[in-house]
């Protein structure tokens, strides 16, 4: 293990964190839907639990990304992962005692809130720039792989030994990810190791103009304790492109990651312990096409084929454009194969487009990319807790009209309402974003 350079070795241990953080998140939603459904609890009060966490996430993403630019990503990452992991194996999965539920969910996503701002720091730190897009891209991609097997495995764990049981394994893969990266992550070495400090702080090892390349030469750091420039931030429309994209991109996962159960139990009247490996596609998917993305981000832009402003502009549109179109029409297959199919290409198109949006804010603000990401991602939560709700209030008034939900009309709106969003959102990205150092 040792024999990697350690910024490869940095980065598999993010992924193995992403992996780990979609596990759980997936993981409730399998254990306490099937808990809340024996206890006869209705889609509305489903909804209102499901997002708690989303609540939570929020509060923490702009001080998750302060913490790590003060304290350092690495030491963020581990005490959030700590807490996540401890509450897991405390909280009983008891849908009547709802109060415990919801101080639980909330724990859990104000500590899982600061591990994606204190990632993008830790990897600004050790990535080079013309290994940034599929960095970034494996990191997240781990979210997708760990979605895919919680939905895979999941599910039969329930079956064997009852919900609490997941609560259970998601509590140790959390203890031993922590003594994974408590043994192998260190900071980088800034001093002696020019590439990792011109990397940290957003010196470009492509472009070779002469006051930079003196700058990374001279391994020349700005002091940590930086202003933050939260004005130029909040203003800036490049930043405000990102931050829709991350809103819809979130809108649409978190709608289907915690209605997909429902939408195959329900509206397509199927059981998720037969429906077998399928289920799993649309996130095997997401972890595939991100890394396409990364890849193919990456070739394009050290070959030259494209700047990285048309590069990330390309990839965003084209996968947020096919993912709408796959989303509107998944209300008109009625077999789990149509749906899934659907299903896999909206995720895995979006997924795509995270080599567009999600690696920009390292473009734009490379020594603020914790910051950035916490902005963003403070709107991807909002989506969590405004799709997962309102996605449950929809279902509640598509049953009282249709009297039950295996209809198709009563799940147009669930899946039309994110499927215009991706449109609206290429569009501002392809208007406002840019692949440009805009903070220094």
């Amino acid at each position: 293990m040792m024999k990697l350079p350690k910024r490869y070795l940095i980065v598999i241990l993010t992924f193995i964190c992403t992996l780990v953080c979609y596990i759980e998140r997936v993981g409730f939603s399998i254990a306490y839907t099937v808990a809340a459904d024996a206890a006869g609890v209705n889609q509305s009060s489903k909804g209102a639990i499901l997002s708690t966490f989303y609540y939570g996430y929020a509060c923490s993403q702009v001080p998750g990304g302060w913490a790590a630019q003060k304290i350092g990503g690495r030491k963020v990452l581990l005490l959030s992962f700590l807490l996540w992991s401890l509450t897991c194996a405390l909280v009983p999965l008891d849908p009547n005692r709802v109060i415990v539920l919801v101080i639980a969910r909330l724990l859990v996503g104000v500590a899982q809130g600061f591990i994606f701002p204190s990632i993008h720091t830790v990897l600004a730190q050790w990535v080079p720039p013309h290994e940034r897009s599929r960095s970034v891209s494996l990191t997240t991609s781990g979210m997708y792989l760990g979605a895919a097997l919680g939905m895979l495995l999941l599910p039969s764990l329930v079956k064997l030994r009852g919900p609490q049981s997941v609560f259970v394994a998601e509590a140790a893969l959390g203890v031993t990810w922590s003594l994974l990266w408590l043994k192998y992550a260190s900071d980088p070495p800034r001093s002696e190791h020019p590439k990792a400090a011109a990397s940290g702080f957003g010196e470009s090892l492509l472009p070779i103009k002469g006051s930079q390349k003196m700058k990374v030469e001279s391994g020349r750091l700005p002091g940590k304790t930086a202003k933050i420039p939260w004005k130029k931030i909040v203003t800036s429309l490049p930043v405000w492109a990102i931050v829709i994209n991350n809103f819809t991109f979130h809108y649409a996962l978190y709608v289907l990651m915690n209605w997909l159960p429902t939408y195959f139990e329900l509206g397509l009247q199927l059981s998720l312990q037969e429906m077998g490996s399928s289920k799993m596609m649309p996130y095997l998917n997401m972890f595939i096409f991100s890394n396409i993305g990364g890849v193919v981000a990456d070739y394009l832009i050290t070959k030259r084929i494209m700047s990285v402003t048309k590069t990330r502009k390309f990839l965003n549109t084209i996968g947020f454009v096919v993912a709408s179109l796959a989303l509107i029409v998944i209300p008109i297959f009625r077999t789990s194969g149509g749906a899934i199919f659907c299903s896999s290409v909206a995720l895995g198109f979006l997924a795509l487009g995270r080599a567009g949006f999600a690696v920009n804010h390292m473009d734009i603000a490379p020594r603020y990319a914790g910051i950035v990401m916490g902005v963003s991602n403070t709107a991807g939560t909002l989506a969590g807790i405004v799709g997962v709700d309102l996605t449950g209030k929809l279902l509640e008034a598509a049953k009282t009209a249709n009297s039950d939900l295996s209809s198709p009309e009563s799940w147009r709106a669930v899946f039309t309402i994110p499927g215009l969003l991706c449109i609206f959102s290429s569009w501002i990205f392809l208007q406002f974003s840019t692949g440009e150092r805009i903070f220094d």
